[in-house]
């Protein structure tokens, strides 16, 4: 019989559950290439650049409102002021009310581990553990398992609003949107080819520009190394604390306390520091994220003691959302800070199942999160973590861990369509943790049918969201809703 919970097959090797059999063939009707081709019959690719907008559609200001919900009150002026910027900013903004939109768009069915909020200005570079910069999606707030052709619109989009911000002219940016999809299909491709464990470990690096063809990318692509190795604990902490003694005055003021440590400095609205009892759940709360860690992780941290909790604002969709910053250091007084970040329900949960997707039920929120972002990329912050602060879920993870990011919508008109290649890639390298690359390359072909189509939804999609943002302005200038602009 073998060991319980398989299958013999022929008396010597058991076919384990989980491993190929049905699910890698396609459940019998060939290949999985098969199986995504037969999907062009009931979903044509050239279905994909239709948009019809719901009847029951909530306006620009309600939306942003209702995305407001349950944050902290006090910053949804700063939140407005900053989707109110641009349209492409609106965008950031509005992962729910986009997912709302794409409802009633084509899919497939084939469900991924989607970002969820897959725009271009949230791709980035970040270190691993050894210092070394991977470049890959970095946000993972919204991400739930979906239909992977929202992510893929949702990042096209977003490079024609970028392309238009940055001055680059219409055909730059619808072509961007294509360059994107083509990109992700050729990838999709590429990893179907590939041996699975060859695929499951290709790692963003100099290889993909070239496989991209995005070498006019490079001279930027070093700009923004550069910062990065410098964007750093240590330097954060140097710019955002200072030393005190033990009576909580500067260094020097001449208090009569303890030895001096180091604390976090006030640089409203950004950065706070918190009362004492906030400061001390945060910290408490530490000890349930420890047991989400892998146990080898645990001597590390043992060698950091905490010394500060602030309140830090992050991003432009997650302003208001909890997030805080705690100031950990070692025997030398060097700094870890680490980021306690709340996690709120996916904007994606409410339009999942009109979708064809079952909701979620989530355990944790913050460890959807981490679980989600460990499925999506090749190489993880390997301190990411979730706990619980005062019955709210929040996620863990290093602040400044080398991260820097390229602005899309500051690029030069001639390097649009590069940064597309490149993130449309990344985002097929992604998805191709969770959903087989031959399914859906069989669905996207050899063919630009698939490009073309996302790129004029892509185009549509950016008129609506210009349309929007108007309406933001509008409501922001006549009084309707607060905001704080310019910070």
């Amino acid at each position: 019989m073998g060991e319980a919970g398989a299958v013999v097959t022929d008396g010597r090797i058991p076919v384990v559950p989980g491993f190929a059999g049905r699910a890698a063939s396609g459940g019998g009707r060939g290949t999985p290439k098969d199986a995504g081709k037969a999907l062009r019959e009931r979903v044509p690719r050239s279905s994909h650049d239709s948009l019809v907008l719901p009847a029951a559609r909530p306006d620009a200001v309600r939306a942003v409102e209702e995305s407001s919900r349950d944050r902290v009150p006090e910053l949804a002026p700063l939140r407005v002021g900053r989707m109110a910027a641009t349209p492409f900013a609106f965008l950031r903004g509005a992962a729910g009310l986009m997912a709302h939109d794409l409802v009633g768009t084509p899919v497939t069915g084939a469900g991924a581990q989607i970002c969820g909020d897959a725009h271009a200005a949230n791709f980035g570079l970040y270190g691993d553990a050894r210092g070394r910069l991977v470049i890959d999606l970095n946000d993972f707030d919204e991400t739930v398992v979906g239909p992977w052709e929202w992510d893929v619109k949702r990042l096209a989009t977003s490079l024609v609003l970028a392309g238009r911000e940055a001055g680059a002219d219409e055909d730059t940016c619808r072509r961007g949107a294509q360059d994107a999809v083509g990109a992700y299909r050729r990838t999709m491709r590429l990893l179907s080819k590939l041996p699975a464990l060859d695929a499951w470990n290709a790692i963003a690096d100099e290889e993909l520009v070239s496989h991209t063809d995005a070498r006019d990318l490079m001279g930027t692509l070093e700009r923004v190394s550069e910062k990065a190795r410098k964007n750093t604990s240590a330097r954060f902490a140097a710019k955002s604390t200072e030393i005190v003694d033990g009576d909580g005055g500067p260094e020097g003021s001449g208090g009569a306390g303890s030895a001096a440590q180091r604390r976090f400095v006030d640089a409203p609205p950004v950065l706070r520091r918190v009362p004492d009892e906030e400061a001390a759940a945060v910290a408490a709360s530490l000890g349930e994220y420890l047991d989400t860690l892998s146990p080898d992780r645990l001597p590390l941290l043992a060698r950091y003691a905490i010394h500060d909790v602030a309140f830090r604002v992050v991003g432009t969709g997650s302003v208001g959302t909890r997030s805080y910053v705690v100031l950990l250091l070692d025997h030398r007084g060097e700094p870890l800070v680490l980021q306690v970040k709340e996690a709120r329900t996916s904007a994606l949960v409410p339009f999942l199942e009109a979708a064809g997707f079952e909701a979620p039920g989530v355990e944790h929120e913050g460890r959807r999160v981490v679980l989600g972002q460990k499925r999506m990329q090749v190489v993880s912050d390997n301190l990411l973590g979730w706990t619980t602060v005062a019955g709210r879920p929040y996620q863990v993870r290093q602040f400044r861990n080398r991260k820097g990011s390229v602005d899309p919508a500051a690029l030069p008109a001639d390097q649009v369509d590069d940064y597309a290649r490149m993130t449309g890639a990344l985002l097929a390298r992604a998805h191709a943790h969770s959903v087989d690359p031959r399914l859906v390359a069989g669905y996207c072909g050899k063919s630009e049918e698939l490009d073309e189509a996302v790129a004029a939804f892509a185009v549509a999609y950016a008129d609506r969201t210009e349309a929007d943002h108007a309406e933001l302005v509008t409501a922001v200038r006549s009084g309707r809703i607060a905001a704080e602009l310019g910070v």
